[in-house]
């Protein structure tokens, strides 16, 4: 795969795109407690979202997070195929720092939603 120009200008963007993607922070989060198989991490990532995620927007992501090193594909020759999805390393790394933030927010979100409050009364007093 060539390098894009993206890549090439900021690579630590593109990385932090790839981890905190509305994907990426699902799948290394999920991918956290055990490898899963392409079907079972797509239905495990579905329950956070009612819509759940295509087979292509998570092939995609998978590609991309391997790509990466984060994620290892294991593909055992057998009949039917099976491919077993697993953190790196490096991937393991990555998903506990997303993990940490992911809680932070789950256990901050009325903070959030009062500082917005107060911001947009805020705003309308002055206009």
């Amino acid at each position: 795969m060539a390098v894009s120009d993206g890549e090439a200008l900021c690579p630590y963007r593109l990385v932090l795109e790839h981890v905190t993607s509305r994907w990426g922070v699902l799948v290394l989060i999920e991918l956290l407690d055990r490898p899963y198989r392409f079907s079972e991490l797509r239905r495990a990532i579905s329950q956070y979202n009612g819509r759940g995620v295509s087979e292509k927007m998570l092939t995609q992501t998978l590609q991309t997070l391997e790509r990466d090193g984060l994620v290892d594909r294991d593909a055992k020759p057998v009949i039917p195929p099976r491919v077993d999805y697993s953190l790196s390393d490096l991937g393991r790394e990555a998903a506990e720092q997303v993990k940490a933030l992911a809680q932070w927010t789950h256990q901050r979100m009325d903070d959030v939603e009062k500082a917005r409050l107060t911001y947009d009364e805020t705003r309308a007093a002055a206009s």
